[in-house]
């Protein structure tokens, strides 16, 4: 190779030892930590929360019912429920980590009697309005009912200021109202002190929200579910029991607690407090179209069980009033706009999905069609032919041609 010609020189560098042993050119740390531990699929929080809340309500009917368990003692079965849950609140408070947030809420025994107590009151009785509900009307019925929750939260907003009176707020959830109306009239085992009851508990339920939701506005009194319950739980079992003193503990005898069974309430009250957990675990995990979606599905599977455990009636009038009643609500909480998003967003998911699996697309369309046509026809029967009677028509039939061999 001639001068003039250029060498190419490695830039590597000629080690000095040889014998010298080679760095490595990966982290080992890095290279052997262990992948990370895959986290809970929010469908578990979702379903747990779904299956617990569906179990609180019909467990506590079963027990009440007169045709079940015939326990008449609503406001004893409620303060059970909050000596429970005060119970383990104090047991989670003090040898576990789960209620540390509770340290950062300043309060004060005049911070307790003046915001606390007041709510607690109001909660106590949501809850014993609710319980003497189930003596009187359906589980399908109150489910119904309960649909207005959203309705009375805005009007007590606006009543106690928290909030100026919109009118196209008040449009939007007047599908609400016009379906829980719809449903009332087509309610067959309709009871008017039952729905009073319902409808105060409701009421109670729209005040003691609007009020934690005056309490928890300050930054100082941020709170989940379970914190408040620690707070909420004593309070009220002290003023439950107070009525129940008077009003129920005369008439209850140790024959009522042993034809219940005590395993039985303790059972109820360990699903009441689950309850809770659940809705601490699923807060932050889904989004709103998903909690939203969630509640209507809950109150759907209620109704359906319902009618399955307890043979309540479900008239198609009712069944049309709640779908617009659902549907309103849907629209209350999300929006047009969020709707018209997801809207989107899923018909272009359906229409993937059609392309990569184009015969069990069109298997879903014929089942679900075939699914509207017998709830349909489930739904008309009744009205249709009321009185048919397949083995009256048989031995009409039958009377008839040996009527006409005889005379032969």
């Amino acid at each position: 190779m001639s001068q003039d010609e250029k060498v190419r020189v490695s830039g590597e560098e000629t080690r000095a030892d040889p014998a010298a042993p080679i760095l490595p050119t990966v982290n080992p740390a890095v290279e052997k930590s262990e992948p990370p531990k895959p986290s809970v699929h929010p469908a578990v929080y979702i379903a747990a929360w779904i299956a617990l809340s569906s179990s609180v309500i019909v467990f506590n009917k079963y027990i009440l019912d007169p045709k079940k368990l015939n326990f008449p003692f609503p406001i004893f079965l409620t303060t059970w429920h909050l000596v429970f849950a005060t119970f383990m609140t104090q047991c989670l408070a003090r040898f576990t980590t789960v209620l540390d947030s509770r340290k950062n809420v300043p309060m004060t025994g005049r911070v307790y009697l003046r915001a606390i107590v007041p709510i607690g009151a109001f909660f106590s009785m949501s809850l014993i309005c609710g319980n003497v509900a189930y003596l009187y009307l359906s589980v399908s019925f109150i489910q119904m009912l309960k649909a207005t929750t959203p309705v009375a939260v805005l009007l007590s907003t606006w009543a106690l200021g928290m909030a100026p009176p919109n009118m196209r707020t008040l449009l939007n959830v007047s599908a609400i109202v016009f379906g829980v109306i719809i449903a009332s009239v087509g309610e067959i085992k309709f009871v008017m002190i039952g729905f009073l009851i319902q409808v105060a508990g409701i009421m109670f339920e729209a005040i003691r929200l609007t009020m934690v939701q005056r309490l928890l506005s300050g930054s100082e009194f941020k709170m989940d579910p379970l914190v408040s319950l620690y707070y909420f739980a004593p309070a009220c079992a002290i003023m439950n029991g107070v009525l129940c003193l008077f009003m129920e503990l005369p008439k209850l005898g140790m024959t009522d607690l042993y034809r219940v069974g005590l395993f039985t309430l303790l059972l109820n009250a360990v699903v009441a407090f689950g309850l809770n957990v659940a809705v601490v675990l699923l807060i932050g995990k889904t989004s709103s179209l998903v909690l939203t979606l969630s509640g209507v599905l809950k109150d759907i599977l209620l109704v359906a069980c319902s009618m399955i455990i307890f043979h309540d009636p479900v008239s198609p009038l009712q069944a049309f009033g709640y779908s617009i009643a659902l549907g309103g609500l849907v629209y209350y909480k999300l929006g047009s706009e969020k709707i018209r998003e997801y809207v989107a967003e899923g018909g272009r998911s359906w229409a993937d999905y059609g392309q990569r699996h184009p015969v069990m697309r069109k298997l879903i369309v014929l089942g679900m069609a075939l699914l509207g046509f017998i709830v349909l026809l489930t739904a008309i029967a009744p009205s249709v032919a009321p009185s048919y009677d397949p083995s009256g028509y048989a031995k009409n039939t039958l009377g008839s041609l040996m009527a006409a061999k005889a005379g032969h």
